[in-house]
């Protein structure tokens, strides 16, 4: 049985992938487990019943569709429910699958996440830079941390003589990170914990840090901070990508700077929302994007030669990038731990080698001269 819980949509984002229900392929409604059941207010009920109902629907529509038999049927956790009727927000939604149509667990990476943090309720992790949080549609065999997650819990949950058990933990990424981001990243180990996290992410109560390394020589005074307000959409033109929208939805960047270089600025960067690709997009809106950003920069890798003038490879041998992923470092976190919200919870990721060795050679060749 896999649990589809009544959700709204801040709080189903991160959790069930990144198809909203009614952009969901038969296969994907099959595919998609969710193990949780948040708690709603009473005003959200309405508009999450409709959701589910519209989810429902579509199954309904997927078995009309389904000759073979093997379309999952749908039923509430309290008896059965016709598809046309309303869902309250206490029900849950079980869908029977086939061995053979259940989604392929998570691959896990070969080294194990270092983590930073841990209590009761949750676990704070640095995620190293290409590392999805989630399996990537177009690579499901690749690692991701969600496979990750899955080891640690599979390895914290002990059976006896080699017999499968039942998993003691229920690890789940609290937010997201991009896959080319390195840094700090929250993970439940518990329901009540992830509705508590994802509750303090939703409502701006968690503060984040970033670190950034920027192309160009950036005005802002030592010691001052520049707030970057510029409302957010999707480019409509090209898939995956933010751009800069009277008509999106508010975003707000506090940047200041920590150290610069001729033609470089290293940038502390804390986002006051949590847009997709905010800080990227802020930044190259402002004419500084990250030093590499295929997206919203102009690079995809650094070369010692993009900088250092008079520069010479050695014969026969290609040079070999100083960094190629995002100049962007989640270096700290705080937030209200789930258990007493009264205390908060702290919690720095070190500088990862290739951007303290990019910083390095830059302090040595492009130090700055005032």
């Amino acid at each position: 049985m896999i649990r589809f819980p009544l959700l709204p949509a801040s709080l189903r984002r991160g959790i069930c992938g990144t198809f909203p229900p009614m952009s969901l392929t038969p296969d994907q409604v099959r595919r998609i487990a969710l193990l949780a059941r948040i708690e709603l207010a009473p005003a959200e009920e309405a508009g999450v019943a409709e959701r589910l109902n519209r989810v429902l629907g579509l199954i309904d529509q997927i078995q009309k569709q389904d000759t073979s038999g093997t379309a999952p049927m749908a039923h509430p956790l309290d008896g059965q429910l016709p598809v046309v009727q309303r869902l309250r927000a206490d029900q849950v939604l079980l869908v029977d699958l086939d061995d053979q149509e259940a989604p392929p667990a998570p691959v896990a990476p070969e080294a194990a996440l270092p983590i930073l943090y841990e209590d009761e309720d949750l676990l704070v992790v640095d995620k190293p830079a290409g590392l999805a949080v989630e399996p990537e549609r177009w690579a499901r065999g690749a690692a991701s941390l969600a496979g990750a997650l899955l080891a640690l819990a599979r390895a914290r949950s002990p059976a006896p003589d080699g017999a499968a058990a039942p998993l003691e933990l229920r690890l789940r990424a609290a937010h997201r990170l991009d896959k080319d981001t390195s840094g700090v990243l929250v993970v439940a180990k518990h329901l009540e914990a992830e509705r508590v996290l994802r509750g303090a992410f939703e409502h701006d109560r968690v503060t984040k840090t970033y670190w950034a390394l920027v192309e160009g020589e950036h005005p802002l005074p030592d010691g001052e901070e520049e707030e970057i307000d510029l409302a957010l959409g999707p480019d409509e033109k090209r898939s995956g990508r933010m751009i800069v929208d009277p008509a999106g939805k508010p975003a707000r960047t506090r940047i200041a700077v920590l150290q610069r270089f001729r033609g470089f600025t290293w940038l502390a960067c804390r986002p006051l929302s949590g847009r997709t690709h905010q800080i990227r997009v802020h930044l190259a809106a402002r004419g500084f994007p990250l030093a590499v950003d295929p997206l919203y920069g102009r690079r995809d890798e650094l070369l010692l030669s993009n900088f250092k003038t008079g520069y010479r490879a050695k014969r026969g041998r290609p040079e070999r990038p100083l960094i190629e992923r995002l100049t962007l470092h989640a270096a700290a976190i705080e937030f209200p731990s789930p258990r007493d919200e009264a205390r908060s919870i702290r919690v720095e990721a070190p500088l990862p080698k290739d951007l303290a060795q990019l910083l390095k050679q830059l302090a040595k060749v492009r130090a700055f001269r005032a």
